[in-house]
């Protein structure tokens, strides 16, 4: 760790060369490009006739350019991160990346930068509805959020790369929606699924969580799960901040009507046929919530496809009463937790000891009727090192995702054969095997 009498040496500009400038499509029409079906829409125009696109996921290339500097410990993503010109504008040069279309909700105040619509910390009190266009590198890692590293003491920037779309995920548009054009460009989208024809996705991010990370990770997971459906993100505002957990307890639990209204416009609305939630951390409390009042109200023609609860940071016995009343609300639930969570470890303390229901104590892990509860322990990896987001940082487990979303295929080792099965006197649950050494 830097302190304030450390010397930091800025290290000299890696020289990028521009793209060769190319006419821009019409925005419309590139909307359109999808040569492969794998959801992921291209800032280029599509292969010339004869040329076959490559099939499934090519290996990554390096995480960072040769003679770039490492990223920091201390990295953190830029509060406010002024986006790339967008392609459609004419004369704009043609880059390296891919567009993701991300559909939003949330209740966070709006706070309007000179250079974006942004949404803050503080509390809006309100549903608000929008589309986020964002920029994946082509040279994008699975399954990281490559984003400009930076030197940071005390909260004090020290250095920070600039951001550029070749080589960072960035925002390229963030457009406030009415109900009706929200809905108009969803279904626009769901029609011209094929690979996950008419399913959309929903994922509520946890604790210290900024909007544009949620927005980020949203379309991290449908860029790798190569999702040509729609994918949503509901953002609550959390403090965005290490020291934000008390507020951010608060915040989540205060959010429910809000995301409720979100997740049935989502499922009654939006025409989509198969729905799947992912649930995170913190997130988890107003969504479990949610899932027990639509229980109740789940139209029959709407089939709610998977719900994945991750790291799920809820009182164990409090997550067990709710678990009972959501049974047959979906198609399968699964359970992701783990003994190495730093994160979920804090929150057991902050409560006195009591496990929370993503934790794997020397007991095991919650084993429940009708939930496949899978120990990723073994296989949990976080780029902080807090082994929080394992979920959506480890590729084993975005290959599980991807096979339970895509196929729903169940039990877990029918689609991940290589986990464990472990049977207890609750019933079995299955886990990552520990790494040979």
């Amino acid at each position: 760790m830097l302190d304030d009498t450390d010397t930091i040496a800025e290290p000299a500009p890696v020289p990028v060369p521009p793209p060769p400038p190319s006419p821009a499509p019409d925005f419309r029409q590139r909307q359109q490009i999808d040569p492969d079906g794998s959801g992921r829409y291209r800032s280029a125009p599509p292969p010339r006739a004869g040329v076959a696109p490559p099939a499934g996921r090519v290996a990554p290339p390096s995480a960072r350019a040769p003679g770039a500097p490492p990223p920091s410990a201390e990295y953190q993503p830029p509060a406010e991160a002024v986006p790339p010109p967008p392609p459609e504008v004419a004369g704009a040069a043609v880059g390296e990346w891919d567009v993701v279309p991300v559909y939003y909700g949330t209740d966070r105040a709006e706070r309007r930068t000179k250079d974006r619509l942004d949404y803050g910390t503080d509390r809006g009190r309100r549903l608000e509805l929008g589309r986020a266009l964002v920029t994946v590198p082509k040279a994008h890692r699975e399954p990281l959020i490559e984003r400009p590293w930076a030197i940071r003491v005390f909260n004090i920037t020290l250095y920070e790369e600039a951001e550029d779309p070749n080589r960072h995920f960035t925002m390229q548009e963030v457009k406030a929606l009415s109900e009706d054009e929200f809905l108009t460009v969803v279904r626009e989208r769901l029609a011209a699924s094929k690979r996950y024809k008419d399913h959309a996705f929903i994922f509520v991010h946890g604790y210290n969580t900024s909007f544009d990370y949620a927005v980020y990770r949203t379309a991290q997971i449908a860029y790798d799960l190569k999702f040509d459906g729609a994918p949503f993100a509901y953002s609550w505002p959390s403090g965005g901040g290490i020291a934000s957990y008390t507020y951010d307890r608060e915040s989540s639990g205060q959010a429910e009507p809000y995301l409720r209204e979100f997740m049935e416009m989502v499922i009654n609305k939006t025409g989509a046929k198969s729905v799947s939630v992912i649930a995170h951390s913190m997130g988890n409390q107003p969504t479990l919530q949610v899932l027990r009042e639509l229980r109740r109200s789940k139209p029959d023609d709407v089939r709610i496809s998977q719900v994945i609860l991750a790291a799920p940071d809820v009182d164990r016995d409090n997550f067990e009463n709710i678990a009972r009343e959501i049974k047959g609300l979906a198609s399968g639930v699964t359970l992701y937790a783990a003994g190495n969570d730093r994160a979920l470890i804090v929150s057991r303390n902050f409560y006195g000891g009591i496990p929370r229901a993503g934790d794997v104590p020397l007991t095991g892990p919650l084993v429940l009727p009708g939930i496949d509860t899978i120990d990723v322990t073994a296989a949990s990896m976080d780029s902080l090192g807090l082994n929080h987001s394992g979920y959506a940082e480890n590729n084993d487990l975005l290959d599980d995702i991807e096979a339970l979303i895509e196929r729903g295929v169940r039990p877990p080792k029918l689609r991940t054969p290589r986990l464990e099965e472990v049977t207890t006197e609750h019933g079995a649950y299955w886990r990552f095997p520990k790494a040979a050494r």
